[in-house]
């Protein structure tokens, strides 16, 4: 197993990852199936890494400590809204009844007047969603997804 310090041309983070050898890192490059723990980029490369050769004799290196880089602004940008989204969503789930997979059928029949408007939130094929969207029922998606209520532990 080898090592190796990589580094996201997108957001500039650095990140350590194994492979089995040097050729099994440009094989897996070559494929497409690198990417960016941070950010999700695929434009990865090796970094600049410090060789890890041995003291002499017996007598252990001395490694300074280096305090580990910080974020790039728009990572910490992006995960602040991010969670102020899930935040805002799970706020707006308090008020609303979980439906499960009867969300189409609940929707079509507020849209229709045949039962109370609600809140609702559950479950929907895309198929389903863009149906509704186009018979102008108001539906979204959640941006986050959720654990539904039966679900839980």
């Amino acid at each position: 197993m080898i090592v190796f310090d990589l580094k996201c041309a997108d957001c500039a983070s650095t990140f350590e990852a194994w492979f089995g050898s040097s050729s099994d890192f440009e094989n897996q490059k070559s494929r497409n199936l690198l990417c960016c723990p941070i950010c999700n980029g695929a434009d990865v490369s090796k970094a600049l890494m410090a060789p890890n050769i041995g003291a002499k004799g017996n007598k252990k290196a001395e490694v300074p400590m280096v305090a580990a880089p910080s974020e790039p602004p728009a990572v910490a940008e992006i995960k602040a809204a991010l969670a102020k989204i899930a935040a805002l969503q799970a706020e707006a789930i308090k008020s609303s009844t979980w439906v499960g997979s009867n969300f189409e059928t609940q929707a079509r029949a507020m849209d229709a007047g045949t039962i109370e408007t609600a809140n609702i939130y559950g479950k929907a094929t895309p198929e389903q969603a863009q149906a509704m969207a186009e018979d102008g029922i108001g539906v979204m998606p959640l941006l986050i997804p959720i654990v539904p209520p039966e679900e839980r532990n």
